[in-house]
């Protein structure tokens, strides 16, 4: 009847589950433990990778804006003015008595600052790059010395207007604009009398 009796069994029965349970509990975790260092390393991993990614990303960055700048300084010395040319073409535009005294360019550039990209709301508005608006003036000073001064100025000017150099950076719509003249009394070394003049040229603005 001791042998029977269902409390001792039931007893022997609960220890011997609550050991199982106890088996299974510390074997899970185990696992956990397991699953968390595996998880720890992929996520060590990832950190790494994503700094590096982050350095690519910078690197890339970096390296775009070089070749933006760098293609704008080719443009840029592609088109630049260049005062030697200018030179060359006023020696080969010549008219008859007049004489260029003086010749000089002014050059001016507004820097307009870049903006960066914004969100509104949803929407990326995407910035622009930072420009230079160029401006360039040429002024020329000469003298007509033929028997009836002035009368060489208007075609000084017209050959000026149709010089191919000076046709090509001044585009169809500008032209040369005969900006004053003065009659200059004849000097004591030299009888004859001169008008003095001066042309302007403005060239197109160029944004870069």
């Amino acid at each position: 009847m001791r042998r029977r009796d269902p409390v001792k069994r039931a007893l022997w029965i609960g220890g011997l589950l609550a050991a199982l349970m106890l088996i299974w509990s510390a074997g899970l975790q185990m696992k956990v433990s397991l699953v968390k260092g595996k998880l720890t390393k992929v996520q060590d991993v990832m950190k790494a990778k994503t700094n590096d990614f982050r350095e690519v990303q910078d690197g890339q960055k970096k390296v775009n804006e070089m070749k933006f700048k760098l293609e704008h300084l080719d443009r840029l010395a592609a088109t630049r003015f260049l005062n030697g040319t200018l030179l060359n073409a006023l020696q080969q535009t010549t008219i008859e008595d007049v004489q260029l005294v003086h010749a000089r360019a002014d050059e001016s550039y507004t820097y307009v600052e870049g903006t960066k990209n914004r969100t509104n709301e949803n929407r990326v508005i995407p910035g622009r790059p930072a420009t230079w608006t160029e401006k360039i003036v040429i002024t020329l000073d000469g003298s007509d010395t033929s028997a009836n001064p002035g009368d060489q100025v208007i075609k000084y000017r017209d050959a000026v207007g149709a010089n191919s150099y000076f046709q090509s950076i001044m585009g169809r719509t500008n032209q040369v604009n005969l900006k004053g003249s003065q009659q200059s009394p004849p000097s004591a070394d030299n009888s004859k009398a001169a008008m003095l003049f001066t042309l302007e040229c403005r060239l197109p603005e160029k944004t870069r």
